[in-house]
């Protein structure tokens, strides 16, 4: 006979009464109190969801995260102090076992391409129906990525158009030679932060920053950040 894993759960399978799952267990982070009431009255009329906290902002998130340890936070995008995508990398870095859904009004490829390279584990509209709310932090939960329908649709074509725009087989030998960690800084130093911002969000000294900034344009033969802003966007590391 399977023991109880929570105190409050709900049956796994018709048939096995005596057996119980943990409640997924929520953090919700946004700046708009009515907003955040709504997504709180909604998963909780769940019998496998448990909201264990709310932020007002980016930088009361990653507290939260770190105190609690939820399953999966449902992130707003745009909030004070610390946006959304900055916490989620910042999450994502010290607490990779937690799922991120990103909560946002935008509707773009830009905005997908940010939202994954942040490591997030979903993206959902802000005006999306409720049971697609709830189905993507269900899907998150599991380790899957759930992207809104209309955005997949649209990151689907975008990689048709890029396949169809580079001959078959054809690898940049510049970007190949680049390593995870100078491949996370082209793309920060892209979005034009600092290097002590880069620091900041990497856990890093400014000096390995700068080391890794120096080696990133010698190896694609740029001489200042505008050349490497524009390489990151030929190779699609982000959108112009």
């Amino acid at each position: 006979m399977l023991k109880a894993i929570s105190e409050v759960g709900y049956p796994a399978q018709a048939g096995e009464e005596t057996a119980y799952r943990a409640k997924v267990r929520v953090l919700l982070a946004d700046d708009h109190t009515i907003l955040r009431q709504g997504i709180r009255i909604l998963l909780e009329a769940q019998d496998d969801f448990e909201v264990v906290g709310e932020a007002t902002n980016g930088r009361e998130a990653l507290e939260l995260a770190r105190q609690y340890k939820p399953d999966v936070v449902l992130m707003d995008i745009s909030m004070p102090e610390m946006n959304g995508l900055e916490a989620t990398r910042r999450i994502k870095k010290e607490l990779p076992q937690v799922r991120v859904v990103i909560l946002t009004m935008h509707e773009t490829e830009e905005y997908l391409v940010q939202i994954l390279q942040a490591g997030a584990n979903g993206y959902v509209l802000k005006q999306a129906a409720d049971y697609e709310l709830i189905e993507a932090v269900r899907i998150a939960n599991r380790g899957d990525t759930y992207l809104y329908p209309r955005i997949a649709a649209l990151l689907v074509t975008d990689y048709l158009k890029r396949l169809q725009a580079k001959p078959a087989g054809e690898l940049d030998p510049a970007f190949e030679s680049l390593t995870a960690r100078e491949r996370e800084i082209l793309v920060l130093i892209a979005e034009g932060r600092t290097n002590r911002e880069i620091a900041e969000a990497l856990t890093l000294s400014i000096k390995t920053v700068e080391s890794h900034r120096y080696s990133l344009m010698n190896k694609l033969n740029a001489h200042d950040r505008g050349e490497l802003v524009r390489y990151a966007i030929r190779v699609g590391l982000i959108q112009p």
